[in-house]
């Protein structure tokens, strides 16, 4: 395997930063010893779990910038997820300035994604799999969700180089949530077809509208070492509210904990010794559940794209629950490792490693996969739109560089005063000088109702959608939020008080300096609604005419609302 000299000083500074001594023989032996040392995760126990969520069809190695606002409300306040930055490092015990410290905050993002190179990628992702199975051929391989949604070849396949990537990883069990998007059939189909036999799709809280009968199996069971092991899959349970109803109309879904306690105790009757839930709720819909139901020993989590490098461990009426969220982006590979002796788990190891492109080989098999699948695509995917002078990232409670980026293209190209996009936290980042493909953009809206909208709505009803957003994101109680970040939003500047009740946190709303009127109509353009019928310009040739007609996106001026009450807060850091 040869390096650039690009890859050659990222691998030399992984290695200083991880305290390592590394020499040129490591480099020139495919990094190796050195990937040896950074992914050393010892055996542990005899029953063990790998777990990777959130990839949103990232079959190449990309850049993800986390968060640098990540606001808790209620008993959430403080607590990770709700931890950004240097508050973040402190709180894990994580050192500054290593790889460690870039992979789980935002901090020096550009600088350090020079440093330490790509994140994820399925080659890259698939040797660091192999890796920890050779030492732990029992581990079950765990994929919680949102795997066959966010890129454009998996749009353009209908999901199928996604389902082929996933089996040729070896992944056993999974449950879903943008996975819905295809639609009803194309999921059955999916699943009875190309996973039978492959992987198993669970999801206890899905059911048929008329008899409420279980579309799909509710859990799964497996032996380790003897151990046998239940794994009970919870679906996102705010599908056709976040999503498209008419995706899925016969099916309901749901939180449903009364079931989960239902399923744990079926599955501790039917002789399960361990009982793991993999969940795509949401990290602190996951800790309340695990504070209710008891008998789960741990829930490997997804849905808000948390990578967090140590488990909530919560206290219930049956002992305790470790709950994880491992990220996104295929940035993440967990590793849970049990230690199941006496009748009882008598002690655990956990370990969330960033799966960094440049130090660790590509399996060549999954790569060749890669290459075959993405070929047809290949010049449509490299397009250059675009060169951008500025970091674009997503991901926040607030906008994001893309997103602003997003809400612009959508005012000028479409004539509008004001400008929506979705709060999805989906979407790859770029570093300033780098060129916008076609590929990048398409990280960012690959979706299966892309239609653009233009609308007029009155100054009262735009309050009442902002508020109606914000409820869902700062909402108290986490069984009431209903998945997704603020809508992101262009020309309308507002103040926003997250701990306020419900109708009160969005105040102060101006619009190129004069308060929007409340009988007032403005022109609002959007995108990505969830009302069947909607027709539209695609958001991509919006966006694409947008990039190709600036050619050079200079750095933007995020429009971010006034946050109001936050000071001190460890979730935020602006």
């Amino acid at each position: 395997m040869s390096f650039s000299r690009r890859e050659f000083l990222q691998v030399l500074a992984v290695a200083s930063a991880a305290g390592m001594a590394i020499g040129h023989k490591d480099v020139l032996a495919g990094n190796h010893s050195a990937a040896q040392r950074l992914y050393d995760v010892p055996k542990f126990g005899n029953v063990s779990f790998l777990h990777f969520t959130d990839c949103h069809a990232q079959l190449m190695p990309i850049y993800f910038r986390e968060p640098n606002v990540n606001l808790g409300v209620g008993e959430a306040f403080g607590r990770p997820p709700h931890i950004v930055g240097e508050n973040l490092l402190k709180f894990f015990g994580i050192r500054p300035g290593t790889p460690e410290a870039h992979a789980f905050t935002y901090l020096d993002f550009d600088r350090a994604a020079r440093t330490y190179g790509k994140v994820g990628g399925f080659a890259h992702l698939a040797t660091l799999v192999k890796q920890l199975k050779a030492s732990r051929p029992h581990a079950l391989l765990l994929d919680g969700g949102d795997t066959w949604q966010g890129s454009a070849t998996s749009l353009w396949t209908n999901a199928q180089d996604m389902v082929d990537a996933c089996k040729l990883l070896g992944v056993n069990i999974m449950t879903p949530h943008w996975e819905f998007t295809f639609g009803a059939d194309r999921v059955k189909e999916i699943v009875q077809k190309d996973f039978k036999g492959h992987i198993d799709f669970v999801a206890h809280n899905v059911k048929t509208t008329d008899f409420e009968d279980l579309v799909f199996e509710p859990y799964t069971f497996k032996e380790q070492s003897g151990v046998k092991i239940a794994v009970i899959g919870q679906a996102f349970p705010y599908t056709p509210i976040a999503n498209p109803r008419h995706f899925v109309p016969d099916w309901t879904f749901g939180i449903q904990e009364d079931h989960m306690q239902k399923m744990v105790d079926e599955c501790r009757a039917k002789g399960a010794q361990v009982v793991v839930v993999l969940s795509h709720n949401g990290m602190d819909v996951d800790i309340k559940m695990a504070s209710r139901v008891r008998g789960i020993d741990a829930i490997l989590g997804g849905h808000t794209h948390d990578g967090m490098p140590a488990p909530v461990v919560v206290k219930n009426a049956g002992g305790q629950t470790l709950v994880t969220n491992a990220g996104s982006n295929g940035k993440f590979l967990a590793v849970l490792d049990f230690d199941f002796r006496g009748g009882k788990i008598q002690d655990y190891r956990y370990k969330l490693l960033p799966v960094f492109s440049n130090f660790l080989p590509a399996d060549r098999e999954m790569q060749a996969f890669i290459d075959k699948v993405r070929a047809p695509y290949k010049d449509r995917l490299e397009e250059k739109l675009a060169v951008t002078e500025g970091t674009l990232y997503r991901r926040g409670n607030f906008n994001g560089s893309w997103d602003q980026l997003i809400c612009e293209a959508l005012m000028e190209v479409r004539g509008a005063e004001i400008s929506f996009s979705p709060g999805v936290r989906w979407g790859t980042s770029l570093l300033a000088g780098d060129t916008i493909t076609y590929e990048r953009m398409m990280d960012q809206m690959a979706l299966t109702y892309p239609a653009t909208t233009l609308n007029e709505f009155t100054g009262a009803e735009i309050k009442t959608i902002l508020e109606d957003v914000a409820d869902n994101i700062f909402n108290p109680d986490p069984y009431f939020q209903q998945g997704g970040d603020m809508v992101r939003v262009g020309g309308l500047e507002y103040t926003c008080s997250p701990k306020a009740p419900m109708g009160q946190r969005i105040n102060n709303m101006m619009l190129k300096g004069k308060p929007i009127e409340a009988d007032k109509k403005y022109k609002v353009a959007g995108w990505a609604s969830v009302q069947e019928g909607v027709q539209g310009t695609p958001i991509w040739d919006v966006v694409g005419s947008y990039l190709r007609d600036k050619k050079v996106i200079k750095p933007l001026k995020i429009n971010t609302p006034k946050l109001i009450d936050v000071a001190g807060d460890p979730g935020i850091s602006l």
